[in-house]
C-alpha cells in the first residue's frame, strides 16, 4: 500500500507540475483517485479569503451531469449551507448526507445527490501555506470504509490538489486579466478609429460575443421628451453574425411605451438575471415577459452607463442560455462602462457636427439669399400712423415664438414683415425658409413642406428634405397660405398642434422646433365661409394678425419712399441724379396704386433707366394713370370709387395694352405686374379678360 500511495503522489506531483489545463488535470485526479477510493462524484470547492464565499470549481457525476448544474459555479454564502460544519474543523471527514438534510433542507446539491441515490460524502481539507483555499468532495452511493493510512493518503492528496487548485486560479485570473485588457484595448482602438455608431458598436458586440456568448446586444436611452429609445441594438444570427435592429419593430406592439416605462428603473443598478431569476422578473416586468417568449430569452445581464435626472443609459446583453451570465461577466461588462460611455459622448458630439454641417449646407443657399434681403425697421419708409401701428405690432410680437399671420393686398410688403420679425426675434441666428405656396402644383407641395423618402413616388429617386426640417430652429414663411389644398391644410394644423410630421413614404416621426409666419391677401373668414379653408387652421394661423395697408390708405408715406427707391436704383444703375417734377409727385400721390409699393418701385425702377433729362421722365406711369382713370383729386364727390376687383381688372388690361397684349416673357405683363405669368392668366380668367383682350382692347 505504501509504495502504491507514494507511485500516486510522485504521479500526482509530476502532473500538476506539468499542467495547466483544469480539465485535464481534474481528469488525471480523478482517474487516480478512483483507483483507490470508491466514489460515484467529485467535486472540488474553494473559498474566497474570508471564508465567506464559496464556489465550485470542478465538479464530476461520472457523466450524468444535471442541466442547471453549473448554475453551482456562481458564488453563494458559507453560513447557511453545510459547508460551514468543514470550514470549523478542515479535516478529513466521512457524513451521511440524510443525516444532514433536515438542517439543511433547500441545499440544492444535496438534493441532486439523493435524487441519484448517493448517500455518502467524504471531506477532504485543501491547504496551502497553512492556509484553507477549498474543499475536496467525494461521494457515493456505497459508505467508504477509511483505514488511518487512508486519511493520511486524503491529507496529502489534498495537499497536493490544493496546490493545483492554486495554481489554476492564478492561471485563469492571469488569462480573465488579459481578455479584459485585450476587450478594453479593442473597444479603444474602435473609438478611435470607428466614428459610425453601428460599426463602432458592431465591434464592440463582436469581442464581448468572443469572450460571454450573447445573443442580443444592445444600449438603450431615456430621455424626457422620448422616453426609452434603442441607440444602437444587434441581435445574432444563426450563422454567428449581428443584425443590426430597428426600433421601428416595436411597432404595433400592445402597450409598448407603458412596459418601458415599467422596467426604466431596473437598469439603474448592475444586474444579472440568469435561470430562475429571469423568469420571475419577467413574471414582474412585462417587457421581460414578451422578450422571453418572443425571443426565448433566458437570461439578462445590464450595466447603467449613466443616470442623470432623468436622462438615462443602459448596457444590455441577452442569451437564449439560462446560465449564460456569471458575476465575472458583470464585472467585466462593468469594466468596460466608462469606455463604452465615452464612446457614446463622441458620437454623439460626432453626430451633433455632421448634422450642423448638414444643416448648415441645407442653408447655405437660403442665408445667401438672407444677407441681402434683410429686413429692419429702417426698411419700413413712411411715418404714416398707419405704418406706426404696424410696425408697434411687429415689436411687440417678434420677441415670441407666437404665430402670425400677415393680411393685406398684393405688393404691400407681407415678407417685409416677415423678415422683420424673424431678425427681431431670438431665432434670427437661423435661417428665414420661405415657401410660396401658390407658386407650385398642389401635389408638389407637400414634398416642399415635408421632404419625401427615396422611391416615395414615381421620379422620388432620393431623400428630399423638406423646408420644415430645413427650418427646424428657426422660422417658416408660408406666403399665400390660402392657396393650399385642403388636405395639405390638415397635414400643416397638425404640424401646428403636435410640431411633428413625417416625410412622404417614412415612417419616422420627426419633431420639429419651428416659428410659422403665414402671409395671404385673400380674405380668409370667407374662404372658411366658403369651405375653402379649415376653420381650426385659421384659428391657429391667426393668433397675432398684422395688416398691411394698401398705398391708397397712406398717401403721404408715397413722397419718402419715392425718394428711398429712387436712391437706391441711382446708386445699383450708377446713373445721375435727376430732380423730381411736383406735378409728378402730385400725380403719383393721387393714383390708387393697386399694385402698391411694389408697382411704385418698379414705375420708379423704369424711369431711373429711361430718363435722359435733368428730371426723372414717367412717361410709361402717366400712360398708365390716364387709362387708369382720373386721379383722385379729380374726382367728383358723388362720383362712386371702383371696387377692388374692377381697379385689379383695370391694371391688369393697363399692363397688357403696354406690352402689346403679351402675357409671359421678360418684356411681358407677367413680369411688370411681378406676378408669375400662370397666375397672372388664372386672374385673368377670374377677372373675365378673354384671350382676345390680351390683343385688341
Amino acid at each position: 500500500m505504501p509504495n502504491q500511495d507514494d507511485s500516486l503522489l510522485l504521479y500526482l506531483n509530476e502532473a500538476i507540475a506539468t499542467t495547466r489545463s483544469k480539465e485535464k488535470l481534474f481528469q488525471i485526479v480523478t482517474e487516480k483517485l478512483r483507483l483507490i477510493f470508491r466514489f460515484d462524484m467529485i467535486a472540488v470547492v474553494t473559498f474566497d479569503s474570508s471564508h465567506q464565499f464559496k464556489r465550485l470549481f470542478m465538479r464530476d457525476y461520472l457523466g450524468d451531469v444535471p442541466d442547471n448544474g453549473s448554475r453551482l459555479s456562481e458564488p453563494t454564502l458559507v453560513a447557511g449551507s453545510p459547508t460551514e460544519l468543514f470550514v470549523r474543523d478542515p479535516q478529513v471527514q466521512q457524513v451521511d448526507i440524510r443525516e444532514l438534510t433536515p438542517d439543511y433542507p433547500e441545499f440544492l446539491p444535496f438534493l441532486l445527490l439523493q435524487q441519484r441515490g448517493i448517500y455518502y460524502a467524504t471531506f477532504v481539507p485543501l491547504r496551502t501555506g497553512g492556509q484553507l483555499i477549498g474543499l475536496l468532495s467525494m461521494a457515493a452511493r456505497q459508505r467508504p470504509e477509511l483505514l488511518p493510512d487512508d486519511r493520511l493518503l486524503l491529507e496529502k492528496i489534498g495537499s497536493l490538489v490544493a496546490v493545483a487548485v492554486s495554481n489554476t486560479l492564478a492561471f485563469e485570473e492571469v488569462a480573465r486579466r488579459e481578455r479584459e485588457k485585450s476587450l478594453q484595448l479593442t473597444v479603444t482602438n474602435a473609438l478611435l478609429s470607428r466614428k459610425d455608431r453601428a460599426a463602432l458598436f458592431l465591434t464592440v458586440a463582436e469581442e464581448i460575443d468572443r469572450i460571454v456568448p450573447i445573443d442580443y446586444f444592445g444600449v438603450r436611452i431615456r430621455r424626457p421628451a422620448l422616453g426609452t429609445q434603442g441607440f444602437v441594438e444587434f441581435s445574432k444570427q444563426p450563422d454567428g453574425s449581428f443584425l443590426v435592429l430597428e426600433d421601428s419593430r416595436w411597432e404595433g406592439v400592445p402597450d409598448r411605451e407603458q412596459m418601458q416605462a415599467e422596467i426604466i428603473g431596473v437598469f439603474t443598478q448592475p444586474l444579472l438575471f440568469t435561470g430562475p431569476e429571469f423568469e420571475q422578473a419577467a413574471r414582474r416586468y412585462r417587457l421581460l415577459q414578451y422578450t422571453m417568449e418572443k425571443n426565448g430569452t433566458r437570461a439578462m445581464l445590464g450595466v447603467p452607463l449613466w443616470n442623470k435626472a432623468e436622462h438615462a443609459a443602459a448596457l444590455i446583453l441577452a442569451s437564449h442560455r439560462p446560465d449564460a451570465f456569471t458575476t465575472d461577466d458583470l464585472n467585466l461588462v462593468m469594466s468596460l462602462a466608462p469606455q463604452i460611455t465615452l464612446a457614446m459622448q463622441n458620437l454623439y458630439a460626432f453626430e451633433q457636427i455632421e448634422a450642423l454641417r448638414a444643416q448648415l449646407e441645407r442653408e447655405k443657399t437660403y442665408l445667401i439669399d438672407e444677407i441681402n434681403t434683410t429686413a429692419k425697421f429702417e426698411d419700413f419708409v413712411g411715418q404714416s400712423a398707419i405704418m406706426q401701428q404696424v410696425q408697434t405690432r411687429i415689436a411687440q410680437v417678434a420677441p415670441t415664438d407666437t404665430t402670425v399671420l400677415i393680411t393685406g393686398e398684393t405688393g404691400t410688403g407681407k415678407e417685409l414683415v416677415a423678415r422683420a420679425l424673424h431678425n427681431l426675434s431670438p431665432r434670427k441666428e437661423r435661417a428665414l425658409i420661405k415657401l410660396n405656396c401658390a407658386a407650385l402644383p398642389a401635389q408638389l407641395i407637400e414634398s416642399e413642406l415635408f421632404g419625401h423618402e427615396k422611391g416615395a413616388f414615381t421620379g422620388a429617386h432620393d431623400r428630399r428634405i423638406g423646408k420644415f426640417e430645413l427650418a427646424d430652429g428657426g422660422t417658416i414663411f408660408l406666403d399665400e397660405v390660402g392657396e393650399l389644398p385642403l388636405d395639405l391644410q390638415a397635414k400643416l394644423l397638425r404640424v401646428l398642434q403636435e410640431k411633428e410630421f413625417e416625410r412622404i413614404g417614412g415612417r419616422r416621426v420627426i419633431h420639429t422646433d419651428v416659428r410659422v409666419i403665414a402671409a395671404t391677401n385673400r380674405v380668409l373668414e370667407d374662404e372658411v365661409a366658403a369651405g375653402r379653408f379649415r376653420a381650426d387652421l385659421y384659428y391657429r394661423l391667426n393668433v397675432f394678425p398684422v395688416r398691411l395697408p394698401a398705398l391708397r390708405e397712406r398717401p403721404e408715406d408715397i413722397e419718402p419712399l419715392m425718394r428711398h427707391f429712387l436712391e437706391r436704383f441711382t446708386k445699383q444703375m450708377g446713373k445721375p441724379v435727376r430732380g423730381l417734377r411736383e406735378r409728378d409727385l402730385r400725380a403719383m400721390q393721387q393714383y390708387s396704386w393697386p399694385g402698391n409699393v411694389r408697382e411704385l418701385e418698379h414705375v420708379l425702377e423704369q424711369a431711373v433707366i429711361v430718363s435722359q433729362g435733368s428730371f426723372l421722365e414717367f412717361a410709361g406711369f402717366s400712360a398708365v394713370a390716364a387709362q387708369a382713370g382720373p386721379p383722385l383729386s379729380f374726382l367728383e364727390q358723388n362720383e362712386p370709387l371702383k371696387t377692388l376687383r374692377e381697379q385689379e381688372r383695370d391694371h391688369i388690361m393697363a399692363a397688357l395694352r403696354r406690352t402689346g397684349g403679351r402675357v409671359s416673357g421678360p418684356n411681358g405683363a407677367a413680369a411688370i405686374l411681378d406676378i408669375n405669368a400662370k397666375t397672372l392668366e388664372a386672374r385673368m380668367k377670374k377677372l373675365g379678360i378673354r384671350r382676345e383682350h390680351q390683343v385688341v382692347e
